[in-house]
């Protein structure tokens, strides 16, 4: 357990599926945490000097966002294709869709970020049971100057991309698996070099998202788990934190100086667990990295 960090809900609205975390600096007094309920088809924000948390209903589930260098909105991945939001005092607004990669019948699209050239990473996924996704429908993806490409397969469930702080590590994980692997990032967006670098089983749950702190610390969410740990480079376990709900999703930092790691959880299914669903915030004592901005070209080549 992190020494003295003290794990706090600060939103009670059991999401059925939380997800996708991202902070949003220079919103309010302090800044705002953004987040999803894929299963609910919703979309929260979260104040962070005032504690009040807005949410507003999605005609289709949308499983993350990631803010534009423009300054014009969001890209979001809705279940089913890429599309451009905009978030306004009375709520989201979908401009137009970006582009509907080729994904077969039945999957969706899973978590997503942007590494420090701008360039988007997500992956898709079967609709099964987390626990039981049908293995080797998933891909990762890259969205970039060149394109959209397709740099990897066979995933029950592609999640949780994370990029080391010295931008040479992609780390990618299986959730149906239990296998986190690591990449080797080149300055041009290519990857080489994939490696097991996790596996969780038993008690530990299933990796789920994911996010790395300034020193290197890969912070990962147990889906099942009921924690979130931080793994050093080497794949050592560093920290733990304990949490009251049982399927942990994702984590990233915020809060004025990024010291706040910020967690979403999931209800669906744990109706005997009472902060389940729930948005969690802990100092852990270490800093995150500020969010990227996605800044390729919309005139991108299509899908390859």
């Amino acid at each position: 357990m992190v020494d003295g960090a003290k794990v706090e809900c600060v939103w009670q609205g059991r999401a059925r599926l939380g997800e996708g975390p991202l902070w949003r600096p220079g919103q309010g007094k302090a800044g705002q945490l953004l987040f999803v309920d894929i299963l609910g088809r919703m979309l929260h924000v979260h104040d962070h000097a005032s504690g009040r948390t807005r949410r507003w209903s999605l005609d289709e589930a949308c499983c993350w966002l990631v803010p534009r260098a423009d300054g014009d909105g969001f890209i979001a991945g809705l279940a089913s294709r890429l599309v451009h939001l905009r978030l306004a005092e009375d709520g989201p607004c979908i401009v137009g869709d970006w582009m509907t990669p080729d994904e077969p019948a039945g999957n969706r699209f899973n978590d997503a970020t942007v590494d420090d050239r701008g360039r988007l990473w997500f992956g898709s996924m079967s609709e099964n049971e987390k626990e039981s996704g049908e293995p080797g429908r998933g891909a990762l993806y890259c969205l970039d100057g060149v394109g959209l490409r397709r740099l990897d397969r066979g995933y029950g469930i592609a999640n949780g991309p994370a990029v080391s702080p010295d931008g040479t590590t992609l780390y990618h994980s299986d959730t149906a698996a239990g296998i986190v692997y690591a990449f080797d990032l080149s300055a041009e967006g290519g990857l080489s070099g994939k490696r097991e670098h996790l596996r969780f089983s038993g008690s530990q749950g299933h990796p789920d998202g994911m996010t790395c702190d300034v020193e290197g610390g890969l912070w990962i969410a147990h889906w099942g788990g009921g924690r979130v740990s931080r793994f050093l480079p080497d794949g050592s376990l560093d920290e733990t934190l304990i949490l009251p709900a049982s399927r942990v999703t994702s984590c990233t930092f915020g809060g004025p100086e990024l010291d706040q790691l910020y967690i979403t959880t999931a209800a669906d299914g744990r109706d005997q667990e009472a902060l389940a669903g729930g948005l969690f915030r802990v100092a852990p004592g270490f800093r995150g990295l500020a969010s990227p901005a996605f800044a390729v070209s919309r005139n991108v080549p299509a899908q390859r």
